[in-house]
């Protein structure tokens, strides 16, 4: 069997295992490490939104983010003009809870939140109200803006775990 085959690329993909079982290593990382990486990212994907008062709604208010299958979870408020993870043991009032590979499908927009909301692939539990109002406005976000780099790795990455899931789960993709 030639090594671009299909058959043998999704034997390949079988190998990467699946994001639980990285979980172990991912909480490896410090929290406070985890923390300054997320508002990094979150300072440079979402500069217009802060700079133009967009995401003003969330002054005060506290958004949880949570990759299910990692064991990660966050929560993100607005603070002095930018985003800040806050520190554990901080509640979220609105929480958006799904499995790795949904998340970056989403955040490389090849899958849509109602499509995996409806799937039950993506949870938003507590204030519905500010989860959808982040969900709206991150919809609105023009993809293009974001850094090449960034939307590369995204699409990239997405399509990537997508392949992997669907290989372990002997589908095709």
């Amino acid at each position: 069997m030639p090594v671009g085959s299909p058959a043998a690329r999704r034997r390949l993909l079988r190998l990467i295992p699946p994001p639980a079982r990285w979980a172990p290593a991912a909480r490896l990382v410090p929290p406070g490490l985890q923390r300054r990486l997320l508002e990094a990212a979150m300072a440079r994907v979402l500069a217009e939104p802060l700079a133009s008062g967009s995401l003003d709604f969330m002054r005060g208010r506290r958004l949880g983010i949570e990759v299910a299958d990692l064991g990660l979870a966050w929560v993100v408020e607005l603070e002095g003009g930018r985003l800040r993870a806050c520190a554990p043991g901080i509640a979220a009032e609105a929480t958006v809870r799904g499995g790795l590979t949904d998340l970056l499908l989403l955040a490389a927009r090849l899958e849509d939140a109602d499509t995996l909301f409806f799937q039950r692939r993506l949870w938003l539990t507590g204030d519905t109200e500010l989860g959808l109002t982040a969900r709206n406005l991150l919809d609105r976000l023009p993809f293009e803006q974001l850094p090449l780099g960034l939307r590369i790795a995204l699409n990239r990455g997405a399509r990537f775990a997508r392949a992997a899931r669907a290989a372990r789960r002997g589908e095709d993709d």
